[in-house]
């Protein structure tokens, strides 16, 4: 027992060390174990032996917002509504891709281990909103997908949201241009006539 609450005094001030670098960092990837650690007082082989890797670390501070971002109360009011599930899908991804906006610099860092590293097995949010919509007529195979497709699009299109404004002339940074895009995303992969 005792060594379970030293372990999770050491992530918390990993997570702690790291967090106050990222806050002050131009680009929180290049940020070295080494650095953490020395900011956390320890040895950096504590990052590995708590957290797997650094990488897993940066995304753990990533988690940790995120969390907060959706624990808003207006969350729990979409969730709580009548509204359509794809209407509750278009809300609640306006929520989460304006976190990723406002935090573009940590969702840059973090996009390769959510892409590559992130465990499929796990449920997404939107599978059970998806799944909803379809009332039956897709499989749970074919609504994953779907709700995969939702996430990852939409975490590769915030890294890019310089080129997308530059490029396209959608500026993901206003809040208008950000919900028009997240409709059109999700009026594209769940259309209202379901056969």
């Amino acid at each position: 027992m005792q060594k379970e609450i030293k372990t999770e005094i050491t992530k918390e001030k990993l997570l702690n060390a790291a967090e106050k670098l990222i806050a002050v960092s131009d680009d929180p990837f290049k940020i070295t174990s080494r650095q953490i650690a020395q900011e956390a007082g320890m040895q950096a082989a504590m990052i590995n032996y708590c957290f797997g890797s650094r990488d897993k670390l940066i995304y753990a501070v990533f988690h940790k917002y995120y969390r907060q971002a959706l624990q808003e109360k207006q969350v729990d009011k979409i969730i709580s509504s009548d509204l359509s599930p794809k209407d509750k899908l278009k809300k609640l991804h306006f929520i989460i891709a304006r976190f990723l906006v406002n935090n573009h610099k940590l969702t840059r860092s973090i996009t390769d281990l959510i892409l590559f590293g992130r465990d499929l097995s796990e449920e997404s949010f939107s599978f059970s909103y998806v799944k909803e919509h379809f009332k039956g007529t897709k499989t749970d195979t074919e609504c994953r997908l779907i709700a995969y497709e939702l996430s990852t699009t939409m975490q590769l299109i915030i890294c890019r949201k310089e080129d997308f404004a530059k490029d396209m002339g959608i500026d993901l940074s206003d809040d208008k241009e950000l919900q028009h895009y997240i409709d059109l995303r999700i009026d594209l992969l769940l259309p209202d006539t379901v056969s």
